[in-house]
């Protein structure tokens, strides 16, 4: 081994360092996990969603009837044709009222379920899961079940049957518009698919209340029940409410599957999504109307939400710091 001397002294020369090879550390798994998970995620939503809503868009100023690749640019026209359907525009009006009624129903029901689940000392997770059972199930099958066993316009629908009892004639649930029965068994249907999903985001939320804040109350003489969870309650569940008031606004203006198969082809009670469906895939199969219309729908949304977690106050910074 050769050497070298410093000082008169010998000693053996430093050998080569050979380069540093790339160590694949922790950072590199994590990061190569992240890409094999994610990636196909990623990848179908901008195939099925991002992709989708841009090519809606750009459908919304052209004339494109039977075709999906048009060249007839008309502007604005596709926007005032849906704006000036009284159809489209009427459905738009009686699904913000929907969306009034059906909203604060399911939140009073879901809290109501969430509140009662929680107080349980025993056999909590089997209430917990009979609540939540019904939003496993179909809204085509909760739909049919509705429309040909409780809601049947003949004598042998459960709800007619009840009313035979009382000698009340029976009822054509879904027949007449006028007085629009329809609206109870779509009501109905959609409050026992959703409340349990709603039932289990608030249960979470009141498991995380600590429960010095009872205690605290307790001993400055507040009384268990309405007070306590009006002034204790209530307000830790701030966050919670308006997230699930947000989802449900959404969930109002999107409803098609129970509306579709219990009103079938009526045009009174379409939601704003049959009329587009019509529009887009009726006879005529116009996709410019349709995705102009769809344009609407969203905006209408987006400024119902916005308005709702302004008076929500979502995103407020928490004073009480």
């Amino acid at each position: 081994m050769p050497t070298t001397t410093t000082r008169g002294a010998a000693r053996p020369a430093r050998a080569a360092v050979s380069p540093a090879r790339p160590r694949r550390g922790p950072r590199g798994s994590s990061t190569l996990a992240f890409w094999v998970f994610t990636g196909p995620f990623l990848v179908g939503l901008l195939v099925f969603v991002y992709i989708p809503i841009g090519w809606s868009l750009w459908l919304s100023f052209f004339e494109a009837r039977f075709t999906v690749t048009p060249d007839k640019f008309v502007g604005l026209d596709n926007y005032r044709q849906m704006l000036e359907n009284s159809d489209f525009t009427g459905a738009l009006v009686t699904f913000t009222v929907f969306a009034a009624l059906i909203v604060p129903l399911t939140w009073a029901v879901s809290l109501g379920l969430a509140l009662m689940v929680n107080r349980l000392r025993f056999m909590r997770a089997f209430f917990r899961s009979v609540f939540f059972l019904p939003t496993a199930c179909s809204y085509v099958a909760a739909s049919l079940i509705w429309k040909m066993s409780l809601f049947s316009g003949v004598r042998f629908g459960l709800m007619n049957t009840v009313l035979g009892w009382f000698g009340i004639d029976n009822i054509a649930w879904l027949a007449n518009p006028d007085p629009p029965w329809y609206w109870l068994v779509i009501v109905t249907a959609r409050l026992w698919l959703q409340s349990g999903f709603y039932m289990i985001l608030f249960l979470a939320a009141l498991q995380n209340i600590p429960p010095e804040l009872y205690e605290a109350a307790a001993i400055d003489g507040a009384r268990p029940g309405w007070q306590t969870f009006r002034h204790i309650t209530l307000p830790q569940l701030r966050a919670t409410s308006t997230a699930v008031i947000l989802l449900l606004l959404v969930a109002a203006y999107q409803a098609f599957d129970e509306f579709f198969n219990l009103l079938s082809k009526t045009t009174w009670g379409r939601p704003p999504l049959v009329e587009l469906y019509y529009t887009a895939l009726g006879q005529a199969q116009d996709y410019g109307a349709g995705s102009a219309g769809a344009v609407v729908l969203t905006l209408l949304i987006c400024l119902v939400t916005l308005l709702q977690g302004r008076f929500m106050g979502f995103g407020r910074r928490d004073e009480a710091k």
